[in-house]
């Protein structure tokens, strides 16, 4: 019989679209290394779930893939994992050390924005959040955008201290993919608590970028913009 990956990839396959193919390669940056074999990407996450079960050993597998759909796959096949709430805390640090330990896999936006939250943030919402800031001073700015993207799972659960520490720290990030998503962390920290967000937006407004304040301040007031 055919081994799991073998089989996922004939899944994606038997899925495949030429035309599919070709908006993906568009999209794909330039210098990721992937190639694309043109699945939607509704189908891609249907194949996540329906592998969702298979042992995490074979996950750096698809993470290490050449294709794009492949290790959209892996990344899904994390974040389905990390959905289940009976899972124990030793479940979650082997999702968290799967994704942290190939992370030069993980090296395009949405594939760090398919699986850091509830994959990195929810294992570290009760534990030291170093390694978010070790991430937050990554030469790496895909690394840099895991770190702020893992804390909207800190958001979500009512806890803005160090969410807000890592957007001042990530502000003058000279890369947009960083600074798009601090201002979707600031948006967010604004519907836990308005006061906050705006006392952040009065001591750091000068250093925000048209693009980031934009999103910071998109569910706020016109007379509070």
């Amino acid at each position: 019989m055919a081994q799991p990956l073998e089989r996922i990839q004939d899944a994606l396959i038997n899925r495949q679209s030429p035309a599919e193919r070709d908006k993906i390669m568009r999209r794909l940056p330039p210098d990721s290394g992937l190639d694309a074999i043109g699945v939607r990407m509704r189908e891609v996450f249907d194949t996540a779930e329906e592998w969702e079960d298979i042992d995490l050993s074979h996950v750096p597998g698809l993470l290490a893939g050449p294709w794009y759909e492949m290790r959209m796959v892996g990344v899904s096949i994390l974040d389905f994992k990390a959905r289940h709430r009976s899972l124990d805390d030793d479940g979650r640090r082997r999702l968290y050390e799967t994704y942290m330990n190939h992370h030069e896999f993980i090296n395009i936006w949405d594939l760090v924005d398919r699986s850091a939250p509830r994959v990195v943030g929810w294992y570290l919402l009760d534990k030291s959040r170093r390694p978010l800031f070790d991430l937050a001073r990554s030469d790496a700015a895909i690394e840099r955008r895991t770190a702020i993207t893992a804390s909207f799972w800190l958001i979500r659960q009512g806890d803005l201290d160090d969410p807000l520490a890592l957007a001042d720290l990530l502000l003058d990030d000279p890369s947009e993919l960083v600074t798009k998503p601090v201002g979707t962390a600031l948006r967010e920290a604004g519907k836990i608590d308005r006061r906050r967000l705006l006392d952040f937006l009065a001591e750091h407004r000068h250093r925000m970028s048209r693009p980031t304040l934009r999103l910071a301040t998109h569910l706020l007031p016109a007379d509070n913009e």
